[in-house]
């Protein structure tokens, strides 16, 4: 005879239920976001897509309107995925969620993996030089070793 335990949360059963992609409007971005999508169709998941609005930036300091400027992004983004599905809705359906978070990209995307149990995450290779100085996002999101993380080049 057995003991029945409590149902509780579990991750990581039979296949991810959220896969959280970050969006930055790159096009590795984009193809992370693709990428995404279909791992999301495959497994009957839910796709998080993700854009994370910088607080504070070089720009900001010098009175640049950034919060307005990153406000478009995000509405831009929006334009995109709900144009790209409505072209594929007879093809795929997958189910989807748009989110903005604020901070660095790194923390935003733990925020959002943390707050929407994300079972998987998907990134877009880094584009900027910079990461070799502060380390790729994909890279840090790899080491916090919480999540699978897959980076699309």
């Amino acid at each position: 005879m057995t003991d029945q335990q409590p149902h509780r949360f579990e991750r990581g059963t039979d296949g991810p239920k959220v896969i959280v992609a970050g969006l930055d409007g790159s096009e590795s971005s984009m193809r992370a976001a693709a990428y995404a999508a279909g791992l999301a169709r495959r497994q009957n998941a839910m796709l998080a897509l993700v854009y994370v609005q910088p607080v504070m930036s070089a720009g900001a300091a010098l009175g640049a309107p950034v919060a307005e400027a990153t406000g478009e992004v995000a509405e831009e983004l929006v334009n995109e995925i709900r144009a790209s599905t409505e072209r594929l809705k007879d093809i795929w359906n997958v189910r989807w969620e748009f989110h903005t978070f604020h901070g660095d990209p790194y923390n935003g995307l733990v925020t959002a993996a943390d707050e929407l149990k994300a079972d998987a995450v998907v990134v877009g290779a880094s584009e900027s030089a910079g990461h070799r100085f502060v380390g790729s996002v994909a890279v840090r999101l790899v080491k916090a070793g919480r999540w699978p993380v897959t980076v699309v080049p």
